[in-house]
């Protein structure tokens, strides 16, 4: 979450909007964003998920432990999910490689390119012709 808060501006920039959802409480929120000094720079809402009905519709609660996985979902403007990562409970997120997914795919839904592995904004994309499969 504080890394995503680094980087919060950015992916305004973008025009994404960020919610961080937890199975924790608005209680344990507050006390969370006065305590921590990285939660402290959240500046995007907390959503409390306490009746588990968000994690159980995106489908990352966890049955043994009563809580979500760690997920990032990316929805476009019309609400569909074009990305979803669920990371394993030792494993942080990256929130530079969350920017860059959703830069790669405003790029490629701009430029009607595609986006090949390692791609950073301001290099080049693919172009997406079939004929080109196994050439490239």
């Amino acid at each position: 979450m504080a890394a995503v808060a680094a980087l919060h501006s950015e992916f305004q920039s973008l025009q994404a909007h960020i919610l961080a959802i937890s199975t924790d409480s608005v209680y344990s929120h507050k006390i969370f964003t006065q305590v921590s000094p990285s939660a402290s720079q959240v500046s995007y809402p907390l959503v409390s998920d306490r009746t588990q009905a968000i994690s159980r519709q995106y489908r990352i609660m966890n049955p043994r432990t009563g809580a979500a996985f760690r997920g990032t979902f990316i929805i476009d403007p019309d609400g569909r999910i074009t990305t979803k990562l669920v990371y394993p409970l030792e494993v942080g997120r990256n929130a530079h490689e969350i920017l860059r997914i959703l830069q790669g795919i405003q790029y490629g839904r701009n430029t009607g390119e595609g986006v090949p592995a390692n791609w950073m904004p301001g290099d080049p994309g693919i172009e997406r012709n079939p004929d080109n499969i196994g050439r490239i």
